[in-house]
């Protein structure tokens, strides 16, 4: 079985928790757990930050599962909102930031409101 790499959260499930900051990040962890115990989150997912390891331990090259576990996770998005990433009608609007297992306020970006592939 392979590595997973991507952690879903939403209404229906989290699969990460606030143990899981050094695989997740802060950020990560806590929207996790914050799911697990019940408070409303809008529904997300977290790229591990073995991703990164990975990147830089096999020639700045990703994961080959990456694609499509990204994949599956903005599907579930998708099913979760009603809406469609890269829709014109109903376009799913995401949010990309980035964290990492120790807190670098103002070292990292944050892209709003991504609607397709870039």
């Amino acid at each position: 079985m392979s590595e997973k790499f991507v952690y879903y959260f939403g209404k229906k499930k989290a699969e990460g928790d606030a143990k899981m900051k050094n695989l997740l990040g802060g950020k990560g962890a806590n929207l996790s757990e914050m799911v697990k115990i019940g408070i409303p989150v809008p529904p997300g997912f977290t790229i591990s930050t073995e991703v990164c390891k990975y990147y830089y331990e096999h020639g700045n090259k990703y994961p080959e599962s990456l694609e499509n576990e990204v994949e599956e996770a903005v599907k579930l998005l998708e099913e979760e909102t009603g809406k469609g990433f890269g829709s014109t009608e109903r376009p799913l609007l995401v949010s990309v930031r980035s964290g990492a297992a120790i807190s670098m306020p103002g070292m990292m970006d944050t892209i709003l409101n991504l609607m397709q592939k870039i």
